[in-house]
């Protein structure tokens, strides 16, 4: 079983990488393949030597830790020796074209502009703004290299303002920090030159039939498996229908707190005027009924600050929903013997002590019935409660595309939120030889890359507002995650 498992999650490794790091490196994609999958053999030997149910030996954990931290680095030297650009010019989405081309082979690159428009362009860079020492002409993009006069903020609103005086619409202005810590510009041609002023094509991105199908088709899928978190059998659902609508409470519950999530994100991006679909859920007939919900971004962030808060309005609001559900369904739950062996979805005997946060709000909801030999069986509104607070710490992950990537990103620029992501694999990998199931979470993290999509001014730092709320959230992250303390389990008494 584990060969299997390891020859499925490799395939699904290499095809990933083949499809994202290939673009962005010239380092053969089969030795960092290798690279990042050696943690993942390791771990598969250990598990076959020592079993699933054995821990392997304590004097294993350090070098193992220390050979994944290895692989880690390695991967990250072996990644940008092959880069041709700085990671801040890259990996940018097609809809705003913001990419770099990689193929620094072309001898006569087609020149985004000509050459009579060349004075106007350098008449757009005041010496007194942004002194201009280099131009790079690369096809479908001109890189500007120089020093900074100015605050970031104020150099990217008069270079804009600029640049739309003269050329209008016809290109996106992009402002990144290189990997030399200078910052310079990127122009690249504005796909959405055109689409802006079509108002057919900004309505259809909307799709709003296909959001209130999936809308629909997914409490369908989350009833049915709510009626079984119900306590209910197959049997009595023929004999007598209704009992079907046992699982709303379940269903509602989860995709309220799915639809604030991404409601969040969507009416964030719209304030920004940031055009954004609908939020699209995905229903399945197993598991928990959705894979949960997601929007897509039609078009680039302006910057850090947008980024920042278009990121933290899901989690944020998909928290405040959780709570009064969770406090509420964990209030009409029951209480029974924690078992020997306890099982983290064991939702029918669920130990409390598996977050701090889970436990704090159990001993608010429960009171003094909540002992030190207690578990709960969740109500089902509780379970849906649960699996929020799940979702929004997966979220909050500082690790490249998650809404955390992108707020550590908005918080301490491109080049620290990679560092801090590729810390953030190590510590959950690790992590797993003391929770098991966080193991999966791990896999996941594998998958995000982390170079996520940078904003149009990406050198500007956030407010201290925007910075505290960044630290909270990731103190969030870790009450959620993080089992609770002996000496606060006395305090509660639990």
């Amino acid at each position: 079983m584990e060969f299997w498992f390891l020859l499925f999650l490799g395939l699904l490794t290499y095809l990933m990488m083949q499809y994202s790091v290939a673009r962005a490196t010239r380092t053969p994609v089969w030795l960092l393949w290798l690279v990042l999958m050696t943690p993942a053999f390791i771990l598969t030997g250990l598990t076959l030597i020592y079993g699933v149910k054995q821990a392997p030996p304590s004097a294993l954990i350090p070098l193992v830790a220390v050979v994944s931290a290895g692989c880690l680095l390695l991967y990250w030297l072996l990644f940008n020796r092959g880069r041709e650009l700085p990671i801040d010019s890259q990996n940018q989405s097609e809809e705003n074209q913001g990419q770099l081309n990689n193929n620094s082979t072309v001898e006569t690159p087609i020149r985004p502009i000509n050459l009579a428009e060349e004075t106007q362009l350098r008449n757009c860079f005041p010496w007194s703004v942004y002194y201009v020492q280099n131009i790079e002409y690369r096809p479908q993009a001109i890189i500007f290299r120089g020093q900074l006069r100015t605050t970031s903020s104020n150099a990217y609103e008069q270079i804009k303002v600029n640049i739309e005086r003269q050329f209008g619409d016809r290109f996106l202005v992009i402002f990144q920090e290189g990997i030399n810590g200078k910052p310079f510009f990127v122009l690249v041609p504005n796909p959405q030159a055109v689409k802006q002023n079509n108002q057919q094509e900004s309505e259809k991105i909307t799709q709003p039939g296909l959001a209130l199908l999936l809308l629909v088709a997914t409490l369908f899928s989350t009833t049915f498996v709510g009626w079984k978190f119900a306590g209910l059998q197959f049997t009595q659902l023929e004999s007598d229908f209704r009992l079907f609508f046992h699982g709303l409470p379940y269903a509602l519950g989860l995709m309220t707190i799915l639809g604030s999530h991404e409601l969040g994100h969507y009416l964030t991006a719209r304030f920004y005027k940031i055009r954004s679909t609908l939020p699209y859920f995905i229903p399945v007939p197993f598991f928990l009924g959705t894979f949960g919900a997601f929007i897509k971004i039609r078009s680039p962030i302006p910057h850090r600050k947008a980024l920042f808060d278009v990121s933290i309005a899901g989690p944020l609001a998909g928290f405040i929903v959780t709570i009064p559900l969770l406090i509420w369904g964990l209030a009409h739950s029951q209480i029974v013997a924690l078992p020997e062996k306890v099982e983290i979805l064991n939702l029918n005997a669920l130990n409390p002590k598996y977050s701090i946060l889970l436990a704090l709000l159990s001993k608010l909801a429960l009171g003094s019935e909540l002992t030190a030999k207690s578990a709960i069986d969740l109500h089902p509104i509780a379970i849906a409660g649960f699996l929020g607070l799940i979702v929004t710490a997966l979220n909050l992950m500082p690790v490249g595309q998650l809404d955390g990537g992108h707020i550590i990103h908005a918080m301490f620029g491109q080049r620290t939120a990679v560092f801090i992501g590729q810390i953030t694999r190590l510590l959950l990998l690790i992590l797993t030889f003391i929770r098991e199931e966080f193991l999966l979470w791990a896999i996941i993290l594998l998958f995000i890359p982390l170079v996520d999509e940078p904003a149009l001014n990406d050198v500007t730092e956030l407010d201290n507002q925007r910075d505290f709320m960044g630290l909270m959230s990731m103190a969030l992250l870790l009450l959620i995650i993080l089992p609770l303390p002996q000496f606060l389990a006395k305090l509660l008494q639990i």
